[in-house]
């Protein structure tokens, strides 16, 4: 009897505002939501619940420490083994995990998302495809701000300040040198129809393992 296909875990990273989510809603798409399991780096950020919120605040949420990848590790190893996972949400506007969780079910395709996915070796080694976006830096800034002031509540001041206190340093130290994990490099994200040709037809192979 033939052993069961491992699913394909793409990985995805690159820059805040890069247009990760891009590509991940273009896989998503053309191979059908319903074959691709997809979890974000971003819901395993830490509860700082036990802290007062003007400390919270000021917590560097762009370094590798602030995230429990860990239990993102234990998610991915789950659903390549074939189990259903419990996805925590975090919000974004109090920094601090809430009570409820997303069940996602293993699909022959996990894909896995986040800006500091390639700095964490375990991650990196769970990855069947490495993909970075690779996006000029004043155009991963404003897409930042649009999304911090519409989605997060936050100002303009305290997006800039942040960008400049933490964003901007930790893209240097840690994002920006990740690049070399990868093993494809997407400028313009996934507005790059050649790239996402070549990605999309690795995924398409893989499927066709799983049609009986």
């Amino acid at each position: 009897m033939p052993a069961h296909p491992h699913p394909l875990v793409i990985g995805i990273a690159g820059g805040t505002g890069s247009g990760k989510t891009t590509v991940a809603q273009s896989i998503l798409q053309r191979s059908g939501p319903e074959r691709v399991a997809y979890i974000q780096h971003d819901a395993y950020y830490k509860d700082l619940s036990a802290l007062p919120p003007a400390q919270r605040a000021t917590t560097n949420f762009d370094h590798p420490n602030s995230l429990e990848t860990e239990l993102m590790v234990e998610h991915v190893r789950a659903l390549k083994a074939g189990d259903a996972v419990a996805l925590p949400i975090y919000d974004f506007t109090t920094h601090t995990r809430t009570t409820e969780t997303v069940k996602v079910e293993p699909k022959p395709v996990i894909l896995v998302e986040g800006i500091l996915l390639f700095v964490e070796a375990t991650l990196r080694e769970l990855c069947d495809i490495k993909l970075f976006v690779d996006t000029d830096a004043d155009i991963r800034f404003l897409r930042r701000l649009q999304r911090d002031i519409h989605e997060r509540g936050r100002t303009t001041e305290s997006v800039i300040k942040q960008y400049l206190a933490t964003v901007r340093p930790m893209h240097l130290e840690f994002v920006e040198p990740s690049k070399r994990y990868a093993d494809l490099i997407i400028p313009e994200g996934g507005l790059n129809e050649v790239a996402m040709d070549v990605v999309m037809a690795r995924i398409e192979n893989k499927l066709r393992e799983f049609v009986h």
